[in-house]
């Protein structure tokens, strides 16, 4: 199971975590024919609040977290939670929080195609430390309206578990535009889907039906990423709004799909605008790789960066050495390659570039930067980020 990770130099200087939270699928109640195949819907409520309340800087885990636990306690994705479900859940991920709820679909009266029927949405909170269940909220209307309505419950519990972060609700639901039924359906199908081809369909549909919502753009950058088609996953990734809360990993994928094509002028662009946003040490080490790529100078400060974050890490002494080596301080280099054979004793790699440092032996005559030996991270742990900060500004509060 993926894990957030703290910075680990500042680790020490947190007392307590900061509060995460974990949304579960709202459960069908829907009692018409063919109800399981509203079964989306349930997760379409709990996608919506979890992307409110990371666009407001809360700590919510993922879907794939969830899933493993559901996996590990043989829970089925659609089964009806009891309380005591609810509780063991949210413990076997360490949640502060949870959300979790039900719907009802019933059709439109007399059967008629004007509406697909109205929905009853009600949802709960569950302060895991008290083990006390916060107010219930309650949104219905018609079918059509499911992208506004679930918008606004994501604002309720947005102001029932961080009022201090919550905008009016005019803002909040002109910061998140409503999307045709019809594309929620699709990208939700293409989100519970295991199948790439399926995904990659679902995904196509819900962009072409309504082209306003980042995240279709977003999912499918991702499968061309995983299928290393760097150019079309950059095309689709450039599609994400800067108000999503996916753009600073839509713009770190598109770092790496410009430096894996060599355009490491364009990487560094993206890479420099994720570092604005989100000072990740993943974030310098990528920054440092795409300038060390065009020779330049700076790339030994974004190195170091990332080394200060994280000292522990072998690639990031390597990099540091790296470009010492390229330019000719041979003494220093070895440092860190020692530093990297200490922390990864089977690294040929940092044992050759020792060797040439112990040698004096630098780059050859016609060596060219794109032939270079730096080491990107494909990791984005944005959740990283956001626990540091989160946990930094609880300490100063107290």
């Amino acid at each position: 199971m993926k894990r957030l990770l703290i910075l680990g130099f500042l680790l020490p200087l947190i007392p307590a975590r900061a509060d995460t939270i974990l949304v579960l699928p709202f459960f069908n109640e829907s009692s018409t024919p063919n109800a399981s195949n509203l079964d989306w819907i349930g997760e379409s409520i709990a996608h919506t609040i979890s992307q409110g309340l990371v666009s407001r800087g809360l700590l919510v885990l993922e879907r794939e977290d969830r899933a493993e636990v559901y996996r590990r306690l043989s829970i089925r994705p659609n089964a009806h939670l009891t309380n005591a479900s609810v509780i063991k859940v949210g413990e076997a991920l360490d949640a502060s929080r949870v959300v979790y709820g039900n719907f009802e679909v019933t059709p439109a009266p007399g059967g008629g195609d004007a509406s697909r029927g109205r929905i009853r949405i009600r949802a709960f909170t569950l302060d895991m430390a008290r083990m006390r269940k916060g107010p219930e909220f309650l949104e219905s209307g018609p079918l059509e309206e499911l992208a506004q309505l679930q918008s606004h419950l994501a604002w309720r519990v947005l102001s029932s578990l961080a009022p201090e972060l919550a905008p009016s609700a005019e803002q909040f639901l002109a910061e998140h535009p409503p999307v045709r039924l019809d594309a929620m359906e699709n990208y939700t199908r293409g989100l519970l889907s295991t199948n790439p081809e399926q995904k990659h369909r679902f995904f196509t549909q819900a962009h072409r039906l309504d082209e306003r919502s980042s995240e279709p753009a977003f999912e499918l950058g991702r499968l061309y990423w995983s299928k290393k088609e760097y150019r079309l996953a950059a095309g689709w990734l450039a599609r994400v709004k800067p108000n999503s809360p996916r753009y600073s990993e839509a713009t770190f994928l598109i770092g790496l799909c410009r430096y894996f094509t060599g355009d490491y002028r364009g990487a560094q662009a993206a890479f420099e605008i994720v570092a604005e946003r989100v000072p990740l040490n993943e974030v310098f080490n990528n920054l440092g790789a795409a300038l060390s790529r065009q020779n330049r100078p700076e790339a030994l400060e974004a190195f170091r960066k990332a080394l200060e974050g994280d000292p522990g890490n072998p690639d990031f002494h390597f990099n540091v050495g790296y470009v010492l080596w390229k330019q000719g301080q041979f003494d220093a280099a070895a440092d860190s390659f020692r530093a990297a054979l200490d922390r990864n004793p089977e690294d040929t790699e940092a044992t050759t570039f020792l060797g040439r440092c112990l040698a004096k032996t630098g780059p050859r005559q016609n060596f060219r930067p794109s032939e270079g030996a730096e080491r990107v991270k494909l990791n984005f742990e944005e959740g990283a980020y956001r626990q540091l900060k989160a946990a930094l500004e609880g300490r100063k509060r107290n």
